[in-house]
């Protein structure tokens, strides 16, 4: 796929599906895929495999193969795959390499997670892979000293098609995007639906999501909202979604995935529990409360209704 498709891609809703566990603890691959093919019938336009909702660092690199796998097989072409790349450079592009051969249309680089790794330096590591793999790279920068110089330097790289940014400093995107050639890199929202309408007034497009696992009617009625310059409509869908990102919150971000992971096997695919040093379950106490809300949305199996469209969304 050509650079202008996976940037236009990048401008609406990238999701990031779970990875699923056999009662082993191993990868369920067949349930892994059914995940990607709930994600991919839903239209969501850029679908990562194996980002942090899909616990990229809790995974074997032999692992990340098999969701790549997975990816690729239940989206089946109704969407680009982007395969989540990282660890060493080493390692980054061999994983490159092995995604475009199992047939994925770009990759993303996880932010990289030295203690020691210097801001500069994270972008250089970032260039280097896209030197490195002849798919689009979006980068994945979530670690604050950036600064514009260095996000202008990603944004004009000719192989980079996106920058998740994943960071709360605003006035940074603000600035970078003026800074950087209107051309190049798209400027994304990494950090989800709650952030988006923020974003999009400095100048983002599109955002990432692991909502999408769950309830993609409202991730795609925010983008839909934004597109249309609505911030009002975007933001009571945000108010409506608020319950589940606030608790996605909890434990540090401990229980960012455990939450989706529990919602997704309340709606019928038991994907299993969230590995260490992730929390692995909810309490009873949350756990009945994100019933409750799923009850809500009207997307549990057992209410006997679809879910709500998107014209119902607000």
């Amino acid at each position: 796929m050509t650079m202008q498709f996976i940037r236009t891609a990048l401008k609406g809703v990238s999701g990031v599906p779970v990875t699923a566990y056999g009662r082993d603890g191993e990868v369920d691959t067949a349930m892994t895929s059914k995940v990607y093919a709930k994600v991919a019938d839903a239209g969501i336009h850029n679908i990562v495999a194996a980002g942090n909702t899909g616990e990229f660092y809790a995974l074997t690199p032999d692992e990340i193969l098999k969701v790549y796998e997975a990816a690729v097989s239940g989206v089946d072409g109704r969407s680009p795959v982007t395969a989540a790349i990282g660890r060493s450079q080493r390692e980054a592009v061999a994983m490159a390499k092995q995604a475009q051969s199992m047939g994925a249309s770009a990759v993303m680089s996880h932010q990289p997670v030295d203690p020691f790794a210097a801001p500069q330096a994270q972008i250089d590591y970032f260039r280097n892979l896209a030197d490195a793999t002849p798919l689009p790279l979006v980068a994945y920068a979530r670690a604050d000293g950036f600064s514009v110089e260095d996000m202008v330097r990603l944004a004009d790289h000719p192989n980079i098609a996106g920058i998740k940014f994943a960071t709360t400093d605003l006035m940074l995107l603000s600035r970078a995007i003026q800074a950087a050639d209107p051309d190049g890199a798209i400027f994304v929202c990494g950090l989800a639906e709650s952030w988006a309408p923020a974003f999009a007034a400095a100048g983002a497009r599109g955002f990432t999501s692991g909502l999408v696992n769950v309830a993609p009617q409202f991730s795609r009625a925010v983008l839909s909202a934004l597109d249309a310059g609505d911030f009002d409509a975007a933001r009571a869908i945000v108010a409506r979604i608020e319950p589940f990102e606030r608790m996605r919150t909890k434990f540090r971000n401990g229980a960012n995935v455990t939450v989706v992971k529990e919602a997704v096997t309340m709606c019928g695919l038991d994907v299993g529990p969230v590995r260490v040093p992730g929390l692995p379950r909810l309490d009873e106490a949350d756990r009945m409360a994100l019933k409750t809300l799923l009850g809500e949305w009207q997307v549990l199996p057992e209410t006997g209704e679809r879910p709500r469209a998107v014209a119902n969304a607000v």
